[in-house]
């Protein structure tokens, strides 16, 4: 995924803020800090232009990426 200049990496992207805020929880039930970005327009149909992305600190991406693909099986 991207990297951007604050130490952050995007882990996931949406569509929908309701999907984002649930991968948050998740991360952030396994230990991770992760915040929302991009969710705060006033028109919620631009995040098809503009995807919605959920993002960690560099620092715990791998670890991300893992809880991610653990859900991602479960399902």
């Amino acid at each position: 995924m991207t990297t951007d200049t604050q130490g952050f990496k995007t882990v996931a992207t949406f569509t929908e803020k309701v999907q984002a805020d649930m991968t948050v929880a998740l991360l952030g039930d396994n230990g991770i800090p992760a915040g929302v970005f991009g969710a705060d327009s006033s028109y919620p149909s631009l995040g098809y232009a503009r995807p919605i992305e959920v993002k960690v600190n560099e620092s715990d991406y791998e670890a991300a990426m893992s809880i991610l693909a653990a859900a991602s099986k479960a399902e």
